[in-house]
C-alpha cells in the first residue's frame, strides 16, 4: 500500500469517525428499525458521506441545491443542530452562496462524476458541531 493511498484512508475513516460521532451525540434515543424525526440533518449527512466515500479518486461528487430560481453547487455542509443544515457553494454566477434550511425541507441532487485529466477531485466538506460542555 503506497503512502498516498495510506494517507488518503486515514483521512477517510477521521472524516467518518467525526460524523459517526455527531450522529451518535445528536441522536436520541429510540428502538432499532423505528426513524426519528429529530435525525433527518443526520440521515443527509450520512447520505452525502457515504455516496462521497464510494467514489474512485478519478471521481467527485457533484451536490446541487436549488431552491426557488436559484441553484448551487454544495462544497460545504454544516449541522449546527439536528434539524437545520448549512449549505455553502457556488451559484451560476460563481458567487459565494450560503442556504439556511431545515433539513426537512431540503434536497440536494447528488451524482458522482469523472474529473477532467489532470484536474484534482473537489470533496465536500463536513463541519460538525463542536460538543457542548454539560
Amino acid at each position: 500500500m503506497g503512502f498516498g493511498h495510506f494517507t488518503k484512508q486515514l483521512a477517510k475513516e477521521a472524516i467518518g469517525n467525526q460524523v459517526k460521532d455527531m450522529m451518535e451525540t445528536i441522536r436520541p434515543s429510540e428502538p432499532p428499525g423505528q426513524p426519528s424525526p429529530d435525525n433527518v440533518a443526520v440521515t443527509i449527512l450520512g447520505q452525502v458521506q457515504a455516496m462521497q466515500n464510494a467514489l474512485k479518486e478519478d471521481m467527485e461528487l457533484l451536490a446541487v441545491c436549488t431552491i426557488g430560481p436559484e441553484s448551487m453547487r454544495v462544497f460545504e455542509i454544516f449541522a449546527p443542530s439536528p434539524k437545520v443544515l448549512v449549505l455553502t457553494g457556488i451559484d451560476a454566477d460563481r458567487t459565494v452562496t450560503r442556504v439556511i434550511s431545515p433539513a426537512e425541507a431540503l434536497q440536494l441532487v447528488c451524482k458522482p462524476q469523472a474529473i477532467p485529466a489532470g484536474g484534482k477531485a473537489t470533496r465536500i466538506k463536513f463541519i460538525l458541531p463542536k460538543p457542548r460542555p454539560e
